[in-house]
C-alpha cells in the first residue's frame, strides 16, 4: 500500500505540476498554484507516507515485518536506506533503547538533562527558557533533530569519544556487530549514488521537489512522534534498582494525531506502550492488543489526545530536565528553572 500511495502522489504532482506550467505563460496565478498550494500539498502527503515506509523498516528491526529474519534484515536495510537511515546501526541502538527504556545510565535516546546539565550563567539559562528561546530549541529539534542523532549521538548517552552511527567502532557498537554497520553504510553509499544518477538524468531541483522535501518533513515526523512517545510529565526516569523493564516500558504514552496520521504511519503513535512491551507484534495488530492491555494496565496506561502540536510545545515546558529523588528522576519545568534563575539572581 505504502508503495503504490508514494507512486501515485509523485504521478498526481508531475501530471498537476505539468499542466500548471504549460499555462503559468498565460495565467500568472496559476504559477503561485504551483506553488502555494500542489506542491506543498504534495510534500504534506509524500512526508507522510514516507513516514510510513520508515516505519515498515522499524517493524524489519524489530523482526515483526515476517517470520524470516534474513527477509526482515534484508527488507529493512533497503527501505531505510532509501530514506538515507543506516539500518543495522539505528536497529541495534534501537534495541538498546527498548531494552533500557527510560534508564538513566543505559538509554539510547532522549535522555533527559539534569539540573547539573543545566548549570550556566543566569542570564544565558534565562535567554534559554524564555518562550522565544523555547520556539527556536523545539523547532531546532524537529528539523535537525534527528541528523545530529545520527551523526552526533545528540540525545543519547555521553561517551568519552566520538559517537556516532556510522563509525564500526563507535562505542554504541559491540566488536562483532561491526561488519553490520559497515554494510548499512555501504547501503547509504548505494543510496546516495542513485540520488545523484537521478539529479544528472533529470536536476537537482526535481529530485529536491519529488524526494528532497518530503524527505526533511519525514525526519519532521519521526522526531516529534519519538519525543510525544517518551515526553510526559507523567513519566519517571530510573537508575540502579529502581529501574526494570516494565517499568521502562509503561513510561511511555499513547498519543493520537488523528485517524487519517494514525493509520497512515501504522499506529506507531497510539499503540506505543504495546510496542513497548512486547515489540514483536506487528502494527497491523497493535490496535487490537492496546484494547486489551489498557483494562490489565489501567492506572499504568498514559494516553493523551491533545493536538501533537500543543502537547509538543506543552510537553517542551513541563519537561525541561530531571531531577533525582533517590534512584527516579522526575520531570521538571520552566516555571521550576525559573524559580531557579531567580534564586541564582538572588
Amino acid at each position: 500500500r505504502d508503495f503504490l500511495f508514494v507512486a501515485a502522489l509523485g504521478a498526481a504532482v508531475h501530471c498537476a505540476d505539468a499542466w500548471l506550467a504549460a499555462g503559468s505563460g498565460q495565467v500568472a496565478a496559476w504559477w503561485w498554484l504551483r506553488w502555494l498550494l500542489v506542491w506543498p500539498a504534495y510534500w504534506a502527503a509524500q512526508s507522510t507516507v514516507f513516514c510510513g515506509v520508515w516505519i515498515l523498516a522499524h517493524e524489519c528491526g524489530h523482526q515483526a515485518f515476517s517470520a524470516s529474519r534474513t527477509l526482515n534484515n534484508a527488507v529493512g536495510l533497503v527501505l531505510h536506506s532509501a530514506l538515507l537511515v543506516p539500518y543495522h546501526a539505528w536497529r541495534i541502538s534501537h534495541g538498546q533503547h527498548h531494552k533500557s527504556t527510560n534508564h538513566m545510565e543505559r538509554d539510547q535516546v532522549f535522555v533527559p538533562w539534569t539540573r547539573d546539565d543545566l548549570g550556566e550563567p543566569a542570564w544565558r539559562e534565562a535567554l534559554r527558557e524564555s518562550p522565544l528561546g523555547s520556539l527556536v530549541q523545539l523547532t531546532a529539534m524537529l528539523t535537525v533533530g534527528w541528523p545530529a542523532y545520527l551523526v552526533n549521538n545528540t540525545s543519547g548517552q555521553v561517551y568519552a569519544r566520538r559517537t556516532n552511527h556510522f563509525e564500526p567502532s563507535s562505542p554504541i557498537f559491540k566488536p562483532a556487530q561491526r561488519p553490520l554497520i559497515v554494510l548499512s553504510d555501504a547501503a547509504l553509499l548505494v543510496a546516495a549514488a542513485c540520488i545523484a544518477l537521478a539529479v544528472r538524468y533529470t536536476s537537482a531541483a526535481d529530485v529536491a521537489c519529488y524526494y528532497g522535501v518530503p524527505y526533511l518533513v519525514c525526519n519532521f515526523w519521526l522526531v516529534l512522534i519519538t519525543f510525544l512517545q517518551h515526553t510526559d510529565e507523567r513519566l519517571p526516569h530510573y537508575r540502579g534498582g529502581a529501574w526494570t523493564f516494565v517499568r521502562g516500558a509503561l513510561s511511555t504514552v499513547d498519543r493520537s494525531f488523528g485517524r487519517t496520521l494514525d493509520v497512515v504511519q501504522h499506529h506507531i503513535q497510539d499503540t506505543h506502550i504495546c510496542h513497548h512491551l512486547f515489540s514483536t507484534i506487528p502494527h497491523y495488530h497493535a490496535e487490537e492488543a492496546t484494547r486489551a492491555l489498557v483494562p490489565l494496565l489501567g492506572k499504568y496506561y498514559h494516553k493523551d489526545d491533545t493536538h501533537y502540536l500543543l502537547a509538543a510545545w506543552r510537553e517542551w515546558q513541563r519537561c525541561l530536565y530531571v531531577e533525582r529523588v533517590g534512584n527516579v528522576y522526575v520531570w521538571r519545568s520552566t516555571a521550576d528553572a525559573w524559580r531557579h534563575i531567580a534564586a541564582k539572581l538572588d
